[in-house]
């Protein structure tokens, strides 16, 4: 299927590892031209050019709001309009909902939801001038079933989906389209990560936590981040035009929940 999006040109945050990277890759396999974020810049490029010749890597801590508009001037002089606007960042520590700390939530907030609702407020105007746009957001099942000890991911997450669901009805009429994905269990740093800490805890083999783990999703395996890309590129797409306010699971049927 030609997705219809030869010639675009976009934004993945977080592009150069894990999923994000996953998604750089399936646009860029789609003729899009891509700039991908990372913390290093040294490491952004690499990453870009392993990519596409024509991708570009710049550097961005979404943890640093001083950072986000002088990154964006940037982004405006070297690489142009962004179309498709990917909003991905890493999780958060686990925390139980009981423990409150105010300065990391504050912490957590602006780097989880403030910063792409910022940098979102910077492109979108030019989306709805030239009547496309594409804006996806990672975000994680736990919004529709919070996961035990990810407090902050589930809580804020879900701030995140409200906001992208009322926008989507705002701008639709104008040709942008706004959705989410929710993945699951995929082969990915944090999955790993996960893993090893419960195999430390139990004093069993990460090999065994992860056979346990990968037998409950239907599937019967991790997801891998090129499955996961090729959905964000289906959104991006021309042919996805008339689905906007949508969070798609990207599980392998680990998602007990209809809604």
């Amino acid at each position: 299927m030609d997705l219809g999006i030869e010639g675009k040109q976009a934004l993945v945050l977080g592009g150069s590892k894990g999923l994000g990277r996953g998604i750089a890759e399936a646009l860029a396999a789609e003729g899009v031209a891509v700039a991908l974020t990372g913390r290093d810049m040294h490491a952004s490029g690499k990453i870009a050019a392993e990519i596409h010749p024509a991708a570009a890597g710049f550097a961005l801590d979404l943890a640093k709001p001083e950072t986000i508009d002088p990154f964006l001037d940037r982004l405006s002089a070297e690489f142009g309009p962004v179309d498709i606007l990917v909003l991905n960042g890493g999780g958060p520590p686990p925390t139980l909902a009981a423990d409150i700390d105010p300065d990391f939530w504050r912490r957590q907030f602006e780097a989880m939801v403030l910063a792409g609702m910022r940098i979102t407020h910077r492109l979108l105007p030019a989306m709805r001038e030239r009547r496309f746009g594409r804006i996806i957001a990672v975000a994680s099942t736990s919004i529709r079933e919070p996961i035990p000890g990810l407090s902050a991911s589930n809580a804020l997450r879900s701030a995140l989906a409200g906001w992208m669901k009322t926008l989507a009805g705002e701008v639709a009429a104008d040709g942008v389209t706004v959705n989410m994905l929710l993945p699951g269990r995929l082969a990915t740093d944090r999955t790993l990560s996960f893993d090893r800490m419960d195999a430390e805890s139990e004093g069993v083999s990460i090999e065994t936590v992860a056979a346990r783990s990968q037998s409950e999703i239907p599937i019967g395996r991790y997801g891998t981040p090129a499955e996961f890309g090729a959905a964000a590129a289906f959104l991006a797409s021309r042919q996805a035009a008339y689905v906007t306010g949508i969070a798609l699971p990207v599980d392998g049927g680990l998602s007990r929940s209809m809604l």
